[in-house]
């Protein structure tokens, strides 16, 4: 049976997922074409995938208070910011 994690700790987890992406290693063969490297875009999008998923339904829970729902979209928008820095 699959593990519940407090809404809390899902912020926590989508934050680390994020700060992960931009530490995500970028190729540095000049053959593999640095940031637009294929498996490096793919990398880095998992890794914003993986941080929307952990705080989608936090915001649609009854429990969740207006702080933890504006800190789901903190997230959302730290979520474009990096993609705009990490990949364009």
């Amino acid at each position: 049976m699959a593990k519940l994690i407090p809404s809390a700790e899902r912020i926590l987890l989508a934050r680390k997922l994020i700060q992960r992406a931009y530490d995500f290693p970028i190729p540095s063969d000049p053959s593999e074409m640095g940031k637009n490297n294929l498996s490096y875009i793919a990398g880095v999008k998992d890794l914003f995938r993986q941080a929307k998923d952990m705080v989608k339904f936090i915001s649609m829970t009854p429990t969740a208070t207006p702080e933890m729902k504006e800190e789901v979209k903190k997230i959302y928008a730290e979520i474009e910011t990096a993609n705009r820095e990490i990949l364009h």
